[in-house]
């Protein structure tokens, strides 16, 4: 294998704001992976609503309204720096973003059998090895250290996984986030065969992951995105679509549903309790329709409903992701490519919403 280089292209986020934070840069240097990391020379990179929450500020617990797309343009000027990363706490910067990679991997640290070398990885993107593997604690990559947006990147050696496929780095870029994300999901739900579950957000990265994990599962699934997608959807294994401001209630029928997978949030979570099967389940892991929602405790307790925080991966959920992606169990769904040094407009393309699937940048196209 040829030497690495001493420098690479990648893109710095200088700190919480709009566009103008983010800065593609030519000579910033290559990182040297530390004892059980591994370097990874990144071959694409997905673009998520994590990478636009965190430069904007919006983990910040003073932001109350959903990831518009000014807000996702310019910043939230309620945002404060002490508590706005996923951890309740302040970054530092500057930052490489990006928590999807797709890659292989060209260097090791002290610890890491060097036959490791050469092999094309995932990176699972919640570090929990730093932290001893303890239930829910974990960093993220392109967070709380430097992530894919970038020629290289350095990650635990327990947290890069080796696949075969023939799919491409962009193809395979698109997983890692979106699908691990979605399969939680389901996992901490327990959805299971013939039971009927309901995705917001399902056009989205993570909403069209879950379509695609939920129709695997042997599900019934109703889909809630913009009704002009309803093709797109279907195809991907929903049974309904329904329109983003639909009268949820009285589209499907109250306690008609087994499990609810909610990006959304906003004005309607009290519809997708509603909606909940007495003992049914709700998953959350996203909030862009709003972060501040009414809940009426009595549909809660009354109705005996377990209601579920995701953001963690379960112990297993990404082994399970790289294996039904090896046997070509689900597909990558690609909105759209660009290279690193465009990602102001792969942004802006994600916050426009006009997309289907993943949006994604590869770094030396």
């Amino acid at each position: 294998m040829p030497p690495l280089p001493s420098i690479m292209k990648a893109v710095l986020l200088k700190g919480n704001g709009g566009f103008d934070q983010l800065e593609y840069r030519e000579d910033v240097p290559v990182p040297k992976p530390g004892a059980g990391e591994v370097l990874i020379r990144v071959g694409a990179a997905g673009v998520n609503n994590t990478d636009i929450n965190t430069r904007t500020g919006w983990y910040s617990k003073s932001v109350t309204e959903g990831t518009t797309a000014s807000g996702g343009s310019g910043g939230f000027a309620a945002a404060k720096a002490a508590d706005a990363a996923w951890t309740g706490e302040a970054l530092s910067f500057p930052r490489i973003q990006g928590i999807d990679a797709c890659g292989r991997i060209v260097a090791v640290g002290p610890g890491v059998d060097a036959s490791r070398i050469g092999e094309r990885v995932l990176i699972e993107p919640a570090f929990r090895s730093p932290f001893g593997w303890a239930p829910y604690r974990a960093l993220f990559f392109g967070s709380e250290c430097d992530g894919a947006f970038a020629e290289y990147a350095r990650a635990p050696s327990a947290h890069a996984h080796r696949i075969e496929s023939r799919l491409s780095d962009a193809e395979l870029a698109s997983f890692p986030c979106a699908y691990a994300t979605a399969e939680n999901m389901l996992t901490r739900a327990g959805l299971g065969q013939d039971e009927t579950v309901l995705v917001t957000g399902a056009s989205g990265g993570v909403g069209s992951a879950a379509l695609q994990l939920a129709r695997r599962r042997g599900a019934r699934i109703i889909a809630v995105a913009n009704p002009s997608k309803t093709a797109a959807l279907e195809a991907l294994g929903a049974s309904r679509v329904l329109a983003r401001d639909a009268d949820l209630v009285a589209a499907v029928g109250p306690e008609s549903v087994d499990v609810v997978i909610d990006v959304a949030g906003g004005p309607q979570f009290p519809q997708l309790l509603e909606l909940l099967r007495r003992g049914g389940r709700y998953a959350a892991a996203g909030a862009i329709a709003g972060p501040v929602v009414a809940l009426d405790l009595r549909t809660l307790y009354l109705k005996d409903l377990r209601l579920l925080g995701c953001t963690v991966l379960e112990p297993g959920v990404f082994e399970n992701l790289v294996r039904y992606i090896e046997r070509g169990e689900i597909r990558p769904v690609i909105a759209g490519i660009h290279p690193l040094r465009e990602i102001v407009a792969a942004q802006k393309e994600f916050l426009a919403k006009q997309h289907t699937g993943k949006i994604v940048l590869v770094p030396s196209p």
